[in-house]
C-alpha cells in the first residue's frame, strides 16, 4: 500500500475532534461534524448536508482506491467502501455524543457498543485490504 490507512484508534480520535494530518482523519472529523449538524438541523435543511457528505465519502473512496495494492485474484468482495464505513463511524460518534446529554444509560451503552463494533470491523477490513485478501466494490 502506498500510504497506510489509519488505525481504528486514530479514526475514533478524529471523529471526536482530534484530526491528524492524514486525509482520512480529516474526512472522518468533517463527516462527524456534518452528522452533528444534521442531528440538530430542520428536516428541510438536511439535503445539502447529505449532498456534502456524499461528496466526502466519494473523495475518501477515490483516495483509498489509489492507495490500495492490487487484491489477489480470489480476494473476497467487501459489501461497502471505506468512505461508507467512515461515514457510519462518524454518524455513530455523533449519536453517541448526543446520547451523552439526552438519553438514558441504556441508549448511551447501545450507541457506544455499536461504535466499538464498527471500529473493530474497520480495522479488520484495513488489514485484509492491505494484504490483498479483500477488495472493495468498484465504481468509486
Amino acid at each position: 500500500m502506498k500510504s497506510s490507512l489509519p488505525t481504528r484508534g486514530q479514526v475514533l480520535q478524529a471523529c471526536r475532534g482530534t484530526a491528524g494530518d492524514h486525509p482520512l482523519l480529516r474526512a472522518a472529523r468533517e463527516l462527524t461534524a456534518l452528522h452533528e449538524r444534521r442531528l440538530s438541523a430542520a428536516r428541510e435543511s438536511t439535503c445539502e448536508l447529505d449532498e456534502y457528505r456524499a461528496n466526502q465519502v466519494r473523495d475518501v473512496d477515490r483516495w483509498v482506491t489509489a492507495q490500495l495494492p492490487v487484491p489477489h485474484g480470489g480476494a473476497y468482495l467487501h459489501t461497502e467502501t471505506v468512505g461508507a464505513i467512515l461515514d457510519r463511524l462518524a454518524r455513530l460518534t455523533a449519536c453517541a455524543n448526543a446520547a451523552l446529554s439526552h438519553e438514558s444509560d441504556w441508549d448511551l451503552w447501545f450507541a457506544l457498543e455499536r461504535l466499538a463494533e464498527l471500529a473493530i470491523a474497520y480495522e479488520d477490513l484495513t488489514h485484509e485490504l492491505s494484504s490483498g485478501r479483500r477488495r472493495l466494490p468498484r465504481g468509486c
